[in-house]
């Protein structure tokens, strides 16, 4: 870490020309369609888990199983006309204890449960040591996932933010210098990730407004060392187009900081406010690619295609059609498969309306 210069918070590339060389890598459509990470965690799956967690079943038998989920969501996924896939996250029992499990420096705990929102609950990881990448994080299942399909498959990976707002930290050393050790972890599972040909990597970081000070004399220290631990973990080459997503925020405020992160695209909350928070993103010029949430993952409701239209048509009043994707506001873990065939399948035509309406 003391060996970090400016140039590791930099991409080489300004996002424009980023932009113009993405485009032609990925050659996706007008209002691309993709899915946030993760797809229905049903009881099979949590059997599954817990069978290979008190060795009951073997890690070869466990993981055979997971290549067949992710085989069987590709296909779905190719199906319903998805342009941008996932793998589905089936082997991730919770987006911060998966990495956890996977580093140095960090433990985990079998019973350590707190309340996270509702009645839903998580083992927060304890971090009590330098941090350090022990091998491959997601490499061997998206890689998988990538070689079923032509199609992009989107890595997800937890943003550091995210990290250490959800785990307990050590207090001896500063809060941004484990930030900035998690964050060469993930820079090396991001330059695994190319070299295997992943050409989309999402960093999520649902946190980065959650851990905002309540001070704002405070906004500045904090912003500074959160921007440089995300621009560090997603430095990527060029081609690589970086994602980032947020669940529900007040981002008016810090909008002009989440643009300093320098990633690609954006996908954001949308569907609760009815668009209402895209109008913050005209207050900045945000040039950069956003994929406002059309459809709420937290009802058993199913989207109609008018409900999503509605919010793309008060985004295209802000934003320029180029720069916007149609995803649902968050993942969709705790959705059951009906709702989510459903309701993807609506997201697709509504994608597929807009395009036909834009020629």
């Amino acid at each position: 870490m003391s060996k970090l210069k400016e140039k590791d918070f930099q991409r080489a590339v300004a996002f424009p020309e980023r932009r113009k060389i993405q485009d032609e890598v990925l050659n996706l459509p007008l209002f691309p369609t993709t899915t946030i990470g993760s797809f229905p965690q049903t009881d099979d799956i949590r059997k599954k888990r817990a069978d290979f967690r008190a060795a009951r079943i073997s890690e070869k038998d466990y993981k055979s199983f997971i290549k067949q989920k992710i085989k069987e969501l590709i296909e779905l996924q190719e199906n319903l006309g998805l342009d941008v896939l996932v793998h589905g996250e089936f082997e991730r029992s919770d987006m911060v204890e998966f990495f956890a499990e996977k580093l140095e420096g960090i433990i985990t705990t079998k019973n350590g449960w707190i309340i996270s929102y509702g009645t839903r609950c998580y083992r927060p990881p304890i971090i009590y040591g330098d941090v350090k990448r022990k091998g491959p994080l997601t490499l061997d299942e998206i890689s998988f996932a990538q070689s079923l399909t032509q199609k992009p498959v989107k890595a997800i990976l937890t943003g550091p933010i995210t990290i250490v707002s959800w785990s307990f930290v050590r207090d001896d050393i500063p809060l941004s210098l484990v930030a900035e050790q998690i964050s060469l972890a993930l820079q090396d599972e991001v330059k695994d990730l190319e070299r295997a040909g992943i050409k989309i990597i999402q960093i999520d970081e649902p946190s980065f407004r959650e851990k905002t000070p309540i001070k704002k004399r405070d906004w500045e220290e904090y912003f500074d060392w959160a921007i440089k631990s995300f621009r560090i973990a997603s430095l990527a080459s060029p081609q690589t187009q970086i994602h980032t997503h947020m669940c529900y925020s007040e981002f008016g405020e810090i909008l002009n900081y989440i643009d300093k992160m320098d990633f690609d695209c954006i996908t954001i909350e949308a569907s609760r406010s009815r668009g209402d928070t895209l109008e913050y993103f005209k207050d900045i010029n945000f040039e950069r690619q956003i994929g406002p949430g059309v459809w709420d993952v937290h009802s058993p409701v199913v989207p109609k295609v008018q409900d999503m239209r509605e919010i793309i048509e008060k985004a295209l009043r802000t934003l320029p059609a180029k720069n916007l994707w149609i995803n649902p506001d968050c993942g969709l873990k705790t959705r059951g498969w009906k709702e989510v065939k459903d309701s993807l399948k609506n997201l697709v035509s509504l994608a597929i309306e807009l395009r036909k309406e834009s020629r």
